[in-house]
């Protein structure tokens, strides 16, 4: 029997599956544990609230360059009531090396007085009310809640998205694809870090352009086709140390 259009457009694609087994996805976050046990974000800031400002500015711009602009705007303005008074153009003016910077300043004056005017002057620790936030999407409060306080979610990142699927540990189409999936693939006990380890390990180690194969701490378990070295490298090649060495690519 000839199968029907309807049909076809019901017909579910099969989702991809990790690459990995359960014994693998373990030891690869092991790895990364033991050779970084307290990654941290890279994102300059002094508080919870100006780590929610800095995150927002990061979309679509480098971690450097939101940290050449924020110190002295996280100076003048530290709290959200600080950040009102500073006004949108002051805003604006402090933070124009950054890529989208008009929309960003319009959209930290917003979420600052929102802050104000109806959580107290503090950074809700609720995903709801983050994302209700001007230019606060998921994973803008994934970071916030991950880093601030302590929760274990996971913000998939262009670096996440692209070792998620360049590895086939967790392929994905959409960020929030990915997201679910590492969430159901990786151990409770690496949750909470496993975004900063796969992020310092995309940015400084398995790059867009070049991975280093050499100085990958889990070159033997991965199971990218085009992966140019077979043996793990020391853990010296990873995290703070790696990002120390580094270029900055």
């Amino acid at each position: 029997m000839p199968v029907t259009a309807a049909a076809k457009a019901g017909k579910k694609k099969p989702v991809a599956r990790s690459r990995y087994s359960k014994a693998e996805i373990e030891a690869i976050f092991r790895r990364f544990a033991e050779a970084e046990p307290e990654p941290k974000g890279e994102l300059y800031s002094v508080n919870t609230f100006t780590l929610l400002v800095a995150v927002v500015l990061s979309a679509q711009a480098t971690d450097a360059g939101v940290n050449k602009a924020t110190p002295e705007l996280f100076r003048l303005a530290d709290a959200p009531a600080k950040m009102v008074a500073l006004g949108e153009d002051r805003i604006r003016d402090l933070i124009k090396t950054i890529g989208l910077f008009k929309t960003k300043a319009k959209n930290v004056f917003l979420l600052s007085k929102m802050l104000v005017d109806e959580h107290g002057g503090e950074v809700p620790d609720d995903r709801e009310a983050l994302q209700a936030l001007p230019g606060v999407g998921r994973k803008t409060a994934n970071v916030v809640l991950n880093i601030a306080f302590g929760q274990p979610t996971i913000a998939v990142d262009t670096h996440i998205f692209r070792l998620a699927n360049r590895l086939g540990l967790a392929p994905g189409k959409t960020p929030e694809e990915v997201e679910k999936r590492l969430a159901a693939l990786i151990p409770e006990p690496y949750v909470r870090h496993s975004h900063h380890w796969l992020i310092l390990h995309g940015r400084y180690v398995c790059k867009a352009r070049k991975p280093e194969c050499e100085r990958c701490l889990i070159s033997d378990l991965c199971k990218w086709p085009d992966k140019t070295a077979v043996a793990p490298a020391m853990p010296v090649a990873f995290g703070a140390a790696a990002t120390r060495e580094s270029d900055g690519a």
